[in-house]
């Protein structure tokens, strides 16, 4: 239940800096090549990713971007749906309004085409029209087994909806303030899967990013009283992308943890194998994607958890 086999990835036509999610996405960073270098470049890194997944036979859904209208972060998927083993499909209301073209009727057809149940779609992104964003798993760092979701709030996760979704899946909100330190000045982190991760065994998360010591005491003895191995991160491992991961399953039911190579090369010794003592790790390179679209691995993958058509 806390892994899926099946992923949807969305190969990118246009890929490129967003100067409206850079108001507080600080990942991002802008880069002097060309549009069409960076938007090959970004093919090649997408490309390189699925094929590392497909060879450990996870089953990877890949569906082209459109030429039009231009979506510079339509290969981070996971931000505007999320799938339910219940047959629910939810949408989510996203802080910038470019990113709003992501939500597209046909990938949900298509999903449903390939045999999957859509039982319900539940829409909620009439909570932008009051400015009360929540950004899918960007956002949610759902803990499946034990039925909690963790999150962050910031500009991209309002409490609003987030309570809304945890009521409609019948989980518990575990919420609190993460912050990160940028040229001297703190600021919320956007989305709580830049620092943490839980996976079916394990859980991988930047305790220090977690100001206040009853909500840090909170997250903590949440995650240690479902049964995850806790791996304490860095901020400066946050910053290399170390809590953007995700952990997947094949058919056969093993399972990996996926993450990006900037990812993997921050982690100490120590921390890769306690992360390999439960999953394989798989990790891609995706510097352009990362750097463009400050955002990793896991944003880039989005689980389907539906019913399959017997």
């Amino acid at each position: 239940m806390q892994t899926s086999s099946t992923i949807l990835m969305v190969r990118p036509a246009n890929f490129g800096f967003n100067s409206e999610t850079a108001q507080n996405n600080f990942y991002q960073k802008q880069d002097s090549r060309s549009q069409e270098e960076i938007r090959a470049l970004a093919r090649s890194e997408f490309d390189g990713f699925v094929a590392m997944l497909r060879d450990q036979g996870v089953n990877v859904l890949v569906v082209e971007d459109t030429e039009e209208p231009v979506k510079t972060d339509s290969v981070f998927p996971n931000n505007w749906f999320s799938t339910h083993p219940d047959g629910k499909l939810i949408l989510y209301p996203m802080f910038s309004t470019n990113r709003r073209l992501e939500r597209r009727k046909d990938i949900i057809e298509q999903l449903m085409h390939l045999g999957f149940k859509v039982n319900e779609i539940i829409d909620l992104s009439f909570f932008e029209e009051s400015g009360q964003f929540m950004e899918g798993t960007g956002s949610m760092v759902i803990d499946h087994q034990t039925k909690v979701i963790y999150a962050c709030y910031s500009e991209r996760t309002h409490p609003v909806p987030l309570d809304y979704v945890a009521k409609i899946l019948g989980y518990v909100v575990i919420g609190f303030e993460a912050a990160q330190e940028i040229d001297g000045e703190v600021s919320p982190i956007y989305h709580t899967n830049v620092m943490m991760h839980v996976g079916t065994d394990l859980a991988v998360v930047c305790l220090d990013s977690i100001p206040k010591l009853a909500e840090r005491r909170k997250v903590q003895e949440s995650l240690t009283k479902s049964g995850k191995k806790l791996i304490p991160i860095t901020a400066k491992q946050k910053f290399n992308f170390a809590g953007n991961m995700l952990e997947v399953s094949n058919d056969g039911g093993e399972k990996f943890t996926v993450m990006s190579q900037a990812a993997l090369d921050s982690l100490n010794v120590g921390q890769i194998q306690q992360i390999e003592k439960y999953t394989t790790i798989i990790s891609p390179s995706i510097p352009i994607i990362e750097k463009l679209g400050g955002g990793s691995a896991r944003c880039m993958m989005a689980e389907i958890f539906l019913p399959r058509d017997q």
